[in-house]
């Protein structure tokens, strides 16, 4: 099965293998949002995946 590659390319690996990816919903329409949650969103999210999800996503894992 091949990787999905433009999901791939939004995923960060760290040092210590843990997945980072943008949040979603930061760039327009954010005046009504709490400022919170503003900030919240740009700090990364941590992903985890099953092993199976996790061989569709990432190329050799």
């Amino acid at each position: 099965m091949k990787t999905n590659k433009s999901f791939t390319k939004r995923i960060r690996v760290t040092k210590k293998g843990k997945l980072l990816a943008r949040r979603g919903g930061g760039n327009h329409f954010n005046a009504k949002e709490r400022r919170v949650n503003q900030l919240e969103r740009r700090h990364p999210e941590r992903l985890s995946f099953s092993g199976k999800t996790k061989s569709r996503f990432l190329p050799s894992s």
